[in-house]
């Protein structure tokens, strides 16, 4: 009996230890303090598989990157789908992955990928995704932004063209910032956001990146709709179907992430 309330009494310390660590790299440790300290192999069952491995798999499986034991199903036009996202092939050598997630988290090897910034004009930060990428890039972005020359005052990268600098704190390595057009005012909107994603590639293209992320250009503050955006930047990413080993959508919220998975398959079934 005596042995019985020791262990139960070891068991809530160490649940009061696992509920007050906000760290997941901190779970593998406690739970070897746990085994350390118990040799009621009933508690070890009953607490490591449910507390430990389904919080760590809430939190800390990265966005993008090399994952290994993946689950994958082949649906019926030939995407696959797995825990980072749904794989389309453009070519025998190039796929497009749709997946929800933060674009800052993004990255492939650290050495020939970049995610690509809706940026304004001025390119010195901004609001949503492009304010988040200089906040996760640190204030080296800012200052390699205001060595790119304007084109004219207040302008470093106008609307559809595309510019490039290191990803610095980011863990890709490079930044393309793109400016997109806001809908109800771009005279052209279609033609516009497609030059921001040809634009984009052919940057990416010329400095030899294979990897490459974008968000949803213009679906935020600048109103596109989310259908007609969808098709104009798949549409556009396959005109380059042979250029990258994989080009990716990193989004962030359901409603855009539904638009882009139901264009996909709309526009590359069967390919």
């Amino acid at each position: 009996m005596t042995t019985l309330s020791g262990s139960l009494s070891r068991l809530l310390r160490f649940s009061k230890s696992l509920s007050s660590s906000s760290n997941p790299r901190n779970f593998r440790h406690t739970r070897q303090a746990f085994r350390n300290h118990t040799h009621h192999r009933r508690f070890q069952t009953l607490v490591t598989p449910v507390s430990i491995i389904s919080k760590v798999n809430r939190t800390s499986l990265p966005i993008g990157g090399r994952l290994t034991g993946a689950r994958v199903s082949t649906m019926s036009n030939g995407a696959e789908e797995s825990h980072r996202g749904v794989r389309f092939p453009l070519s025998p050598s190039s796929a497009l992955v749709i997946q929800k997630g933060d674009i800052t988290e993004w990255f492939v090897d650290g050495s020939s990928d970049a995610i690509v910034n809706p940026a304004n004009e001025l390119m010195l930060g901004g609001g949503g995704a492009d304010g988040a990428i200089h906040r996760a890039a640190g204030p080296e972005l800012k200052a390699a932004c205001y060595s790119v020359p304007e084109v004219r005052p207040g302008v470093r990268c106008p609307t559809g063209e595309a510019r490039i600098t290191l990803g610095f704190k980011l863990p890709a390595s490079h930044v393309i910032h793109t400016v997109g057009p806001i809908y109800d005012v771009d005279s052209n909107p279609e033609a516009s956001l497609s030059n921001a994603y040809r634009n984009s590639l052919r940057v990416a293209k010329e400095n030899d990146i294979k990897y490459i992320a974008f968000p949803a250009i213009s679906c935020g503050v600048y109103r596109y709709p989310l259908d007609k955006a969808a098709s104009v930047a798949i549409s556009t990413i396959r005109e380059f179907s042979n250029d990258f080993k994989e080009v990716h959508f990193v989004l962030f919220s359901d409603d855009i992430y539904n638009a882009w998975l139901d264009k996909a398959n709309e526009l590359l079934a069967g390919q």
